[in-house]
């Protein structure tokens, strides 16, 4: 799609570093510079106002990646694209049939009403549940990757979702100051929330969670 656009050697691309780094590979491979902004800590996805501080001119495009089934702000988004000329592309996720989203969502609220010590997903905006994603917070306490150990330990699987972010990774360093990004990477855990799952699966889940709450400072 870059190609297509016009989008080359001199360009410059904002593209969100929380997240996989096929992204940024891709606009390198399309001969431009990826160049990153910051996400909003409630979706995950590129933040309207970091992404305009990006700007440059030699910014051609702005690449937006859903996060986790929550949607980006497409509207705040595209409202800069039109302001500065830019071309503005979304990725997305793969679409679940309708009867496993409703399913997912169901086991997304019963998390929601259970979990305590842990700061729950922001479901707003059609929220998919692609993902199940919690915060851990640390201050002192216990971090996410105790925390995740210690789930394991209890017979739940987890996983970390975004284990280095791209900024940091070889072939893309940049000495940039994204705040929101670096605290998503040290605190957010996936927690199951798949269709299948039973009642009695869920009950596991918030139990292994809830046993460590005791020793986590208050959800912010």
């Amino acid at each position: 799609m870059l190609r297509a656009a016009g989008v080359g050697v001199g360009d410059e691309v904002v593209v969100p570093a929380f997240g996989n780094v096929e992204v940024a590979e891709a606009v390198a491979l399309a001969g431009a510079l990826p160049v990153f902004a910051d996400i909003d800590p409630d979706t995950y996805c590129l933040d309207a106002s970091p992404v305009e501080a990006a700007l440059t001119p030699r910014t051609a495009a702005v690449v937006v990646v859903h996060r986790f089934g929550r949607p980006a702000d497409m509207g705040s988004l595209h409202r800069i694209g039109e302001r500065h000329g830019l071309l503005v592309l979304e990725r997305g996720e793969s679409e679940a049939p309708y009867d496993e989203i409703a399913r997912r969502r169901q086991r997304a609220a019963y998390l929601d009403g259970k979990l305590r010590g842990v700061r729950t997903p922001d479901g707003g905006d059609g929220h998919t549940y692609q993902q199940y994603v919690v915060r851990v917070p640390g201050n002192g306490r216990p971090d996410r990757d105790a925390f995740a150990r210690a789930v394991r330990g209890r017979g739940v699987e987890c996983r970390v979702p975004v284990k280095t972010p791209v900024h940091r990774m070889p072939g893309f360093r940049r000495c940039v100051s994204l705040p929101e990004t670096e605290r998503a990477v040290d605190e957010t855990l996936a927690l199951p929330v798949e269709a299948a799952l039973t009642k009695r699966d869920m009950q596991r889940i918030v139990s292994a969670c809830n046993a460590l709450g005791g020793l986590l400072q208050p959800a912010y």
